[in-house]
């Protein structure tokens, strides 16, 4: 048996994987774009099965695929198709999707991919030959009627980044803030020394910093609802320029009601197709809160790393879990590796950003962008990142991070700084001699004050209660 059959398409012969459930377009596009061996992101292809599946139903539901149209199917090709689509949307022809990332702007090589290979399975499904020239279930008349790529491929790409976003980044995202949660209840009665500017500074307790970074984490999670919705406007409708044309009023309507009730997410026609097929704007700016989540959790990552440097020349206020030797020569040598990958996730989604703005700003072009597969691809990189990435710090790193409370408690009373709180006493002139002379003689300043007599010891004693200068004083 070849390795290959031909098929025919308006520019000729093409040569196919024999058993392939694509065709000639797809293959063309295979040959026209060896770039970088980056097929579509596997998200991207569920979500245009799931919008090939509901563009079905709509087209099937206003009478478009049985009518009178050229070459209607039968109610048994219609429901082959879409259970061809769901197929496509389970994962279920991954391997079908050979198409370089790097591709025409408009992802019409990927959305015929996905035309050709609904269209071969559904002819299989009804017990047909999937290699006969003449296509029962055409991958263009039915298949991807009432649709241009310029509207299904955007769609398909808000489609792919909603799903991400809700169902992996936002709860990784939750379960990150609830450890950080419970780490800040947990450490709230040790005391340690703040730190501005790397420098030494006010105490402060173990359980406030880290409710400032759980804090962080509730809002990273805001960001994301905002970024899922940046998304949720569907070009679906517009067709090729955003004017409808060859498709039903209610198509776009449609579409987007059986795309929000099969994802539990509040999709909806955009408002005005022409601003929806030619400007990513809103893909952009679902990006830009990834990209600010992503300057979050690098951070908090990078701050943890600080807190459990160490183990004795650093600061070794947190004890982060040990995973695996950290060095090739030094013996016992032991990294902050979770730390380390989480930042690097973060400095990758930090960059898609800048290929993300730049595409959406140069790529809308009149009435379509064309750098449309590259945003869908880094979008979906980013979101994935950053919730496989956030995932692995915390089940292997924020679980077991453990307060080392001797080394927190340790430099409280050495820190100049304690003498912030003698300004309401004795004024800020006194109290930065203070501090300079226990610099100079190595003294605290509790030490210097007994000596010098600068204060009652009751009163020294009160004002200088490490507990008492971690919340606000009347």
């Amino acid at each position: 048996m070849s390795d290959y059959r031909i098929e025919k398409d308006s520019m000729g012969d093409v040569k196919v994987p024999a058993q392939a459930y694509f065709g000639a377009q797809t293959q063309r596009a295979v040959e026209n774009f060896p770039v970088s061996g980056w097929n579509l992101h596997p998200a991207l292809i569920h979500a245009m099965g799931l919008v090939k599946y509901a563009c079905g139903v709509a087209n099937r539901d206003l009478d478009k695929l049985t009518g009178s149209g050229k070459t209607p199917l039968n109610r048994d090709q219609v429901a082959a198709m879409l259970n061809a689509a769901l197929e496509v949307a389970d994962g279920k022809f991954d391997d079908q999707f050979p198409i370089d990332i790097f591709q025409t702007g408009s992802g019409t090589s990927s959305n015929m991919n996905c035309n050709e290979v609904i269209s071969n399975r559904a002819i299989e499904m009804t017990g047909g030959d999937r290699f006969t020239a003449k296509k029962p279930v055409h991958p263009n008349d039915h298949v991807n009627m009432g649709q241009s790529t310029n509207d299904t491929f955007p769609t398909t790409i808000h489609v792919a980044a909603a799903i991400a976003i809700n169902e992996k980044l936002i709860p990784a995202l939750k379960k990150f803030h609830k450890v950080l949660s419970k780490k800040a209840s947990e450490w709230d009665q040790i005391i340690k020394i703040g730190r501005t500017h790397l420098a030494d500074a006010t105490p402060l307790r173990l359980g406030q910093e880290f409710g400032g970074f759980a804090r962080q984490l509730e809002l990273s999670i805001e960001r994301a609802a905002k970024a899922l919705d940046a998304v949720c406007e569907l070009p679906v409708g517009g067709t090729a320029v955003g004017s409808g044309i060859n498709t039903h009023p209610e198509f776009g309507c449609r579409v987007a009601e059986v795309l929000a009730e099969k994802t539990n997410i509040s999709f909806v026609e955009a408002e005005n197709h022409f601003e929806a097929n030619a400007q990513r704007d809103g893909l952009v700016e679902c990006h830009g809160q990834l990209k600010t989540i992503a300057t979050t959790l690098l951070n908090v990552a990078n701050n943890i790393r600080w807190l459990g440097s160490g183990p004795r020349c650093g600061f070794y206020e947190v004890m982060i879990p040990d995973l695996q030797p950290g060095s090739s020569i030094m013996p016992g040598k032991v990294n902050p590796v979770m730390c380390e990958s989480l930042m690097q996730v973060c400095a990758r989604v930090i960059g898609n950003d800048a290929c993300i703005t730049l595409s959406g700003a140069i790529g809308g072009n009149f009435q379509l962008n064309i750098m449309m597969p590259v945003m869908g691809q880094s979008t979906l990189e980013s979101i994935t990142l950053l919730a496989e990435g956030t995932n692995a710090f915390v089940n292997l790193c924020a679980e077991g991070l453990e307060a080392n409370v001797e080394a927190c408690e340790a430099g409280v009373e050495k820190s100049l700084s304690m003498v912030t709180s003698l300004n309401p006493l004795i004024g800020y002139e006194k109290a930065a001699q203070l501090a300079k002379e226990a610099f100079k003689t190595g003294k605290t300043i509790r030490e210097l004050c007994k000596e010098q007599k600068i204060l009652e010891e009751d009163v020294l004693n009160a004002a200088l209660d490490p507990m008492s200068m971690t919340e606000p004083q009347a």
